[in-house]
């Protein structure tokens, strides 16, 4: 009977200091958990030698228990460090794209959208994408208030990509002062109108790095921003 009552007593003793243990360890390491919000490898190791420390001598614990806990052990730790690699990772994606947004400033860039800015005193070459074949392919051109100056008129075209040119005149023939202006293409395919996506020239006077795995952003000449997608071609 002394026996049991021994082992009765050294239980209550484990589990109690277990308890008071396992409370400092959590007291000690509630500054660190509440500023990660998660416990990290070394909060667990503690509470893993702490709770081996304080087990029943008379029924140590499992081995199959044991090592259960050290794979779990193992998992935190390889979650960190896969963590710290991925925000190394992150950290260097930035400073390439910083590298790269300081070398596109004062580039020329071909980019998807409706408006350039203009130099009437020398030809203005732009693309247009055709989905499919079609007819009555034209351009209108508009001044910033909105007057249409130009029609463009290129006939028939196939799919895929199709140039045009405008010299800078509007249509009674009339030199026109330099700016940003708006290119509207359209088209009949299968015997319907359709709006065409254009691709203009523009100068890239800043750019804008993308905030939390954002894209970068282009800020163009008198035209606003594109977002790095929509540029088609990068030039000189």
């Amino acid at each position: 009977m002394s026996t049991i009552n021994t082992n009765t007593n050294n239980t209550g003793v484990a589990a109690s200091a277990l308890t008071s243990l396992t409370s400092t360890s959590s007291a000690d390491s509630a500054t660190s958990t509440d500023k990660k919000g998660s416990l990290g490898k070394d909060d667990f190791l503690q509470l893993l030698v702490t709770q081996l420390n304080n087990q029943n001598p008379l029924s140590p614990q499992d081995n199959s228990e044991f090592v259960a806990q050290l794979a779990q052990f193992s998992s935190v730790e390889s979650l960190q460090n896969l963590n710290t690699s991925v925000n190394g990772i992150a950290s260097n994606y930035q400073s390439s794209q910083a590298l790269q947004a300081s070398s596109l400033v004062g580039r020329s860039v071909i980019a998807q959208t409706g408006s350039s800015m203009v130099d009437t005193s020398k030809s203005f070459n732009g693309t247009l994408i055709m989905p499919a074949a079609g007819t009555n392919v034209s351009v209108s051109v508009y001044d910033t208030a909105g007057s249409l100056v130009k029609t463009i008129d290129l006939g028939s075209a196939q799919a895929g990509k199709s140039d045009f040119i405008w010299d800078g005149t509007d249509d009674k023939g009339n030199k026109l002062n330099a700016g940003v202006y708006s290119f509207k293409a359209t088209a009949a395919i299968d015997e319907t109108k359709q709006a065409l996506t254009t691709y203009l020239p523009a100068t890239v006077n800043s750019v804008t790095l993308g905030q939390d795995g954002g894209e970068m952003q282009l800020n163009l000449a008198g035209l606003g921003s594109v977002t790095l997608s929509q540029v088609q071609m990068i030039g000189q």
